[in-house]
């Protein structure tokens, strides 16, 4: 099978480099060129050695090489119209989360993958998380019952001396609902195997740092799945920069069932239930890592070679608009 030629257009956030090791490590895909418009990212990268940049104009880069893939990794407010471009070019994408930051831009990403039968993936790691990938089989196994209600916090570190500028400039963020809440509106509907119905309510507001001060850094959501279960989370830049992400309340999650409830985080290897039937906690173990599993990459690259999976681009589609949907919820109550 031919091999995938992907380049990639902006390098302006720390997570897509986690694409480009996976993306270098897989037989599957060629990388033939990448470009960053940033003079000063430009340089940095330059000095760490991480990449080697081929363009200074993502423009310049589509037009010059041959490439059926369009990896985005530019500040949020800019992956939107990357991403149209790419897909009126007739390349598959595939981004960083978010995927671009207004429903106008989400819908033209929705019009042109359909009309032009293109892949759309999204950096969705969380799937294959281990305390999540055992919580998952235990909710598909029926012990907790019917799932009810859900609370989860995702608090992130603002660490707003090392995050790049663009975070701060009120304009290329794009919101904290949208940028951390992502992950919620693709990973909840996928454990419970049932989608996002309603959208309760959603706030967001300036409560951690006084210097940031063109972006609210704390943003709280609710909403209603098909099957009735309510969801309520925090997805705020509330963590302190010394404990980083090592606070037991990024992404963790409570969820409870008509049997019992379960509590686990990305931090741990290891799910604690609580059935109605059993006076003690039961500890459901994780393994390290779930190799047979695919990545958000392998589901990509399958949904590319028309194999089906259960992370793909109407999946990634829908999750963006009801984050998007929560986003603008919260900001028109400003």
């Amino acid at each position: 099978m031919e091999k995938l030629r992907m380049v990639f257009a902006g390098l302006r956030h720390g997570h897509i480099f986690s694409l480009y090791n996976q993306a270098s490590a897989n037989p599957a895909i060629e990388i033939v060129g990448i470009a960053e418009e940033d003079a000063a990212t430009r340089e940095v990268l330059a000095k760490e050695g991480k990449v080697a940049v081929t363009h200074d104009s993502i423009d310049r880069m589509l037009a010059e090489v041959d490439c059926n893939v369009v990896a985005i990794g530019d500040c949020y407010a800019r992956r939107g119209a990357i991403a149209i471009k790419a897909l009126k070019l007739g390349k598959h994408v595939v981004a960083d989360k978010p995927l671009c930051t207004t429903l106008a831009e989400l819908d033209e990403i929705k019009a042109l993958a359909e009309t032009k039968n293109l892949a759309v993936g999204c950096m969705f790691d969380l799937r294959i998380n281990p305390a999540i990938v055992e919580a998952k089989k235990l909710i598909d196994s029926g012990k907790l019952g019917k799932i009810v209600q859900i609370q989860f916090s995702a608090q992130h570190p603002l660490l707003r001396a090392t995050r790049p500028s663009w975070y701060f400039d009120g304009v290329s963020h794009g919101g904290t609902i949208n940028d951390i809440g992502s992950h919620a509106s693709d990973l909840i509907p996928y454990l419970v195997q049932s989608p996002i119905t309603k959208i309760h309510a959603a706030r967001t507001w300036r409560a951690v740092s006084a210097e940031a001060d063109k972006m609210n850094d704390a943003g709280q959501i609710m909403f209603e799945l098909e099957n009735g279960c309510g969801v309520m989370g925090d997805v705020s830049y509330a963590a302190t920069d010394k404990q980083g992400y090592s606070l037991p309340t990024y992404w963790r999650f409570n969820v409870w069932g008509t049997n019992g409830m379960a509590e686990f985080n990305c931090l741990q290897r290891s799910v604690r239930c609580y059935y109605l039937d059993e006076a003690g906690p039961v500890e459901i173990a994780a393994q390290e890592s779930y190799p047979e599993l695919p990545t958000y990459l392998d589901a990509f690259i399958s949904e590319i070679n028309g194999k089906p999976c259960a992370l793909n681009t109407q999946g990634i589609l829908l999750a963006a608009r009801n984050i998007l949907e929560m986003q603008k919820m919260a900001d028109d109550q400003l």
